[in-house]
């Protein structure tokens, strides 16, 4: 979608710091991090929420799990590290292609509640 952000960031038309590649994943850290680490990991084709990915590709949606888990050892966090997904602007979705935040260490404060 070519007004997307991620997609754009995924294309290398907007840059992004970006710490984990694979075949169907792109891992960049998140500019308002909420955590030491907070990294979103995003499938390469759009999709625009977690729901419509499993839907649609659900092997990518485990490869998106699999990547932070990598992202998170990476950082020093293989065992303790929080994985969120948000579907729809009430529950905190600004960005609507599908993103997983990796976020680890302390202080951990978000989401809130």
């Amino acid at each position: 979608m070519k007004d997307c952000l991620f997609c754009k960031i995924v294309a290398g038309d907007v840059p992004g710091d970006v710490v984990h590649v694979t075949e169907g994943t792109v891992a960049f850290r998140d500019l308002n991090a909420q955590a030491p680490t907070h990294v979103l990991v995003v499938p390469r084709a759009h999709y625009a929420n977690a729901a419509e990915l499993a839907a649609g590709d659900p092997a990518v949606l485990a490869e998106l799990v699999t990547s932070a888990a990598a992202v998170a050892a990476a950082e020093g966090y293989p065992d303790d590290y929080r994985l969120v997904l948000n579907t729809g602007a009430e529950a905190g979705q600004s960005v609507f292609h599908t993103h997983l935040h990796v976020l680890a260490g302390r202080p951990l404060a978000w989401p809130p509640g």
